[in-house]
């Protein structure tokens, strides 16, 4: 038997935040065999975590749809969980992922990971960012002055797409099949739309990802990283400062992502960070 978890990721308190499954092998398994346990949990990703020797840890990642190079929350939650378990301490640890190596520092109950080196991979036309507005029933009107549609990477790519203000977001509708076909042609894990936040937050977010069979996800590391990396090119996020991330309401599980950025020279870092509660836990019999 093998220990299986429920974490609740990016929240301080049970029941929020963002749900993950996390698994500790007693033994190395088969990739179709980890595809059957995420489909099992119905989870938005479940990791799969195993501690090397020299104090590292190997982690992979399926949604029930498929395997995953990265995923933020799933981090969050192991890290949370392996010190909750007292498998690891406080200081630094490297995570090693599909995405490369990532630096986890753990320090208390908050956990921060460090993102891969943001890139904008491209900004969208005006045609190509209107058709995605219409896929929330949504038009360009609903967009910023001067926050174009843009796709970004930190580890894994999404679509940062602007919206006037927090009415704006949440009267957004999804249609699945649309924002599941233009992620397909983007070649994008999915949608992460914000508006400007005020004196609470950095911004508010809802992230959509209906390509992995995940319509609608309340907390997402990997996103929230990117849309650091869009706000500090759009001069709204200073290097040193500690953002704050609104997302899921639109779930009815608000979640709090933070982030900061480093800049040295030409060389940009962001560091993604968040806490995570046990919800539950359980053997796998297999």
């Amino acid at each position: 038997m093998m220990q299986a978890y429920v974490m609740d990721a990016f929240s301080a308190r049970l029941f929020g935040g963002n749900q993950a499954g996390v698994v500790l092998p007693d033994r190395p398994l088969e990739d179709g065999l980890m595809q059957q346990i995420a489909a099992e949990f119905k989870h938005s990703e479940t990791a799969f975590v195993t501690k090397n020797d020299d104090g590292s840890v190997n982690l992979r990642y399926f949604t029930p749809a498929g395997e995953v190079d990265l995923c933020g929350h799933a981090t969050i939650a192991s890290f949370a969980l392996l010190r909750k378990l007292e498998r690891i301490g406080d200081g630094d640890c490297i995570a090693h992922t599909r995405s490369g190596d990532l630096n986890i520092a753990i320090g208390g109950e908050t956990v921060w990971m460090d993102m891969a080196p943001p890139q904008l991979l491209r900004t969208l036309t005006g045609d190509e960012a209107a058709e995605l507005y219409a896929a929330y029933g949504l038009t360009p009107a609903d967009c910023p002055e001067g926050f174009p549609a843009k796709i970004i990477t930190t580890g894994l790519a999404d679509i940062m797409l602007p919206v006037r203000d927090h009415d704006t977001l949440m009267r957004a509708v999804q249609n699945e099949a649309a924002v599941t076909e233009l992620s397909r042609r983007y070649d994008c894990v999915g949608v992460h739309m914000f508006c400007p936040g005020d004196d609470t937050c950095t911004a508010w977010c809802s992230n959509f990802a209906p390509l992995y069979d995940i319509p609608e996800e309340c907390a997402t590391g990997t996103s929230n990283g990117a849309l650091t990396y869009y706000l500090y090119q759009q001069g709204m996020v200073r290097p040193g400062d500690e953002n704050v991330f609104i997302q899921g309401e639109h779930m009815g599980r608000p979640s709090e992502i933070r982030s900061r950025l480093t800049a040295d020279g030409g060389t940009v870092l962001i560091r993604v960070g968040g806490r995570a509660v046990m919800s539950m836990s359980c053997e796998l019999k297999i």
